[in-house]
C-alpha cells in the first residue's frame, strides 16, 4: 500500500528565507514548524513557518523526487513557481488546517 506525499515551501515574515520539505502529513508537519517543535532546526532558527507553496502526490516516492528536483533550482526559479500559485505569498495554513 502506497502512502501519498506532499512537498512544501516555507518562508519567514520578511520572505527572505525559503525552506523545502516533504511529508506524508502536511497538517501535522506544519504544526511542528509553527510550534518550533525542533528548536535546533533550520526553520526554527530562521522563523520559517509560513507555508507559501505545496504540491500533493499519490506516492511519497514521487514527492521525494520532486523535493530533490526543487532543491537544485535557483531562488529565482523557486519564486516563479510560488508566484504562479500564490502571487501574494499568503500563508496557506488557513487552507491546510481545513484538511
Amino acid at each position: 500500500m502506497e502512502r501519498g506525499g506532499v512537498i512544501y515551501m516555507l518562508t519567514n515574515i520578511n520572505r527572505t528565507v525559503l525552506y523545502i520539505g516533504v511529508t506524508s502529513d502536511l497538517y501535522s508537519r506544519l504544526v511542528e514548524h509553527r510550534e518550533k517543535h525542533y528548536l535546533n532546526s533550520f526553520t526554527s532558527k530562521y522563523n520559517s513557518c509560513l507555508c507559501v507553496y505545496y504540491e500533493s502526490f499519490p506516492a511519497i516516492e514521487e514527492a521525494i523526487d520532486r523535493e530533490k528536483q526543487l532543491k537544485k533550482w535557483s531562488r529565482a526559479k523557486k519564486e516563479m513557481l510560488i508566484n504562479k500559485l500564490n502571487p501574494q505569498w499568503n500563508d496557506l495554513w488557513e487552507v491546510v488546517k481545513e484538511w
